[in-house]
């Protein structure tokens, strides 16, 4: 059975029922043994907002912009 074939039950499930699902799966994967997709000892570079300057003004202007008027009326 493939996971595209259980979700709508899944989804059917009252929320209670989600949770033990989720407790089950979770101990299940405790129990398993190299469940890690890292290789020990190995570097991985991840990317980061450090020394990305123009960063931060691009996400100000981003918020500033979804916060002006014209795109409110934009938005109705």
């Amino acid at each position: 059975m493939t996971l595209t074939e259980i979700l709508p039950a899944i989804r059917q499930l009252p929320a209670l029922d989600k949770i033990r699902l989720i407790r089950i799966l979770a101990e299940e994967l405790d129990l398993e043994e190299n469940i890690f997709p890292f290789e020990p000892y190995k570097i991985y570079y991840l990317p980061t907002p450090y020394n990305a300057f123009g960063a931060g003004k691009a996400l100000m202007d981003a918020m500033r912009a979804a916060d002006s008027p014209s795109t409110w009326s934009n938005a109705v």
